[in-house]
C-alpha cells in the first residue's frame, strides 16, 4: 500500500474576519522548512508592525513531524495552539499560518480567542489550492535517437493518463528518459512500453521520491 503524506498549499492566501470589532488578518503560505516559515512570519510582522498581535503556527517536514506555534502576547493556549490544531486537522505540512490581530476594544475571553483564531485559519484554508504528495517509483528508459521522438510522445501521454511525472530527457549517445510512476502502475508501464517499442526497450526500475501533485 502506498505511504500517506500530508498535503501542502499551492500558494500564499490572505483572508480577514472581524470578531466583536477586532480584525483578524490571516496569511497562509507554503514553506520549505522552519527558516522559511520564520521569514514569512517576519515579513508579516513588518507589514503589520502596528498590530497588537501576530500569532503563528507552522508544520514542516515531509511527514509533518515538526511543529511550532506562538501566542505572541495573547493568553497562553488561546491562539498559536488552536491555529496549529487546524493545520493538523487539515493534514497539512510545509505550511505556516500567521494571524494578525488589530484589537477592537472589546475583550473576547479565552474561549472567544480560541474560536476567533481557529476560525481565521480554517476560513483561509477553505480558500487555498492544495498540493497532494505521493511517493513515486523511478523508471528509466533509454532509447536510440532514431526512436526518441516517438517514445517521447508515448511516455508523455502515458504520464498524463496515469498520475505520473516526467523529467526532461537527457541527450547523449542515446536519449535517457526518467519517469516517476505510482508503484501499482509500474507493471502497466512496462507492458505499454514493450508494446510501443516492439519489445525493444527495457525500462530500469529503482528508487523512489515524494512528488507534489497539484489538485485540479
Amino acid at each position: 500500500m502506498p505511504r500517506h503524506f500530508p498535503s501542502t498549499v499551492a500558494g500564499t492566501v490572505e483572508h480577514e474576519i472581524v470578531v466583536t470589532r477586532s480584525r483578524f488578518l490571516t496569511t497562509i503560505a507554503p514553506v520549505t522548512g522552519v527558516e522559511d516559515a520564520d521569514r514569512v512570519i517576519a515579513d508579516v510582522r513588518r507589514r503589520y508592525w502596528d498590530a497588537r498581535h501576530n500569532c503563528s503556527a507552522m508544520v514542516t517536514g515531509v511527514l509533518g513531524d515538526q511543529a511550532r506555534s506562538s501566542d505572541d502576547g495573547e493568553p497562553s493556549g488561546t491562539a498559536g495552539v488552536p491555529m496549529l490544531e487546524v493545520l493538523r486537522r487539515r493534514d497539512l505540512t510545509d505550511v505556516v499560518a500567521v494571524v494578525t490581530r488589530y484589537f477592537g476594544g472589546v475583550k473576547l475571553g479565552a474561549g472567544g480567542l480560541v474560536r476567533a483564531y481557529s476560525t481565521s485559519v480554517s476560513e483561509t484554508l477553505d480558500r487555498v489550492a492544495l498540493v497532494h504528495r505521493v511517493e513515486l517509483t523511478r523508471v528509466a528508459v533509454t532509447a536510440p535517437h532514431a526512436d526518441a521522438g516517438r517514445i517521447d510522445n508515448v511516455l508523455r501521454q502515458w504520464v498524463q493518463q496515469h498520475g505520473a511525472a516526467f523529467d526532461d530527457p537527457t541527450y547523449g549517445s542515446a536519449v535517457d528518459f526518467t519517469l516517476w510512476v505510482p508503484e501499482d502502475a509500474v507493471d502497466l508501464l512496462q507492458a505499454d512500453l514493450a508494446a510501443a517499442s516492439g519489445g525493444g526497450l527495457t525500462p530500469v526500475v529503482g528508487g523512489t521520491r515524494v512528488v507534489d501533485v497539484p489538485t485540479r
